[in-house]
């Protein structure tokens, strides 16, 4: 069975000379820390093909995505979550909820 709903969140590095740290971050530390969160089943993270370009990470929920994304907040607010100072804040990630409406395949 396929996730119910989807976290699309479009992200950059806070430099260019970061851009290794934050990947590492960000594969290694905050995607598996999403993914440990209820709710949250699993993560794919997709590179720009064009310079300037952000990052695509698009994470899979089941049950109920308001819950979900307070747990992530909370986590995020909290300090339980490591966070990254090479992350983009200026402006900030973009992240946006999406529910599945309609699938054709596997």
């Amino acid at each position: 069975m396929s996730a119910k709903s989807i976290l699309h969140v479009m992200s950059l590095p806070s430099s260019p000379e970061v851009a290794d740290e934050y990947n590492r971050w960000y594969e290694d530390v905050h995607m598996p820390e999403v993914v440990a969160l209820e709710g949250f089943v699993s993560a794919r993270r997709y590179a720009p093909t064009k310079d300037g370009a952000p990052y695509v990470a698009v994470y899979e929920i089941e049950g109920d995505a308001k819950a979900a994304m307070k747990r992530l907040n909370q986590a995020m607010g909290d300090g339980s979550m490591n966070l990254s100072d090479k992350i983009q804040l200026d402006p900030p990630p973009q992240m946006h909820v999406f529910e599945l409406v309609k699938e054709i395949g596997e």
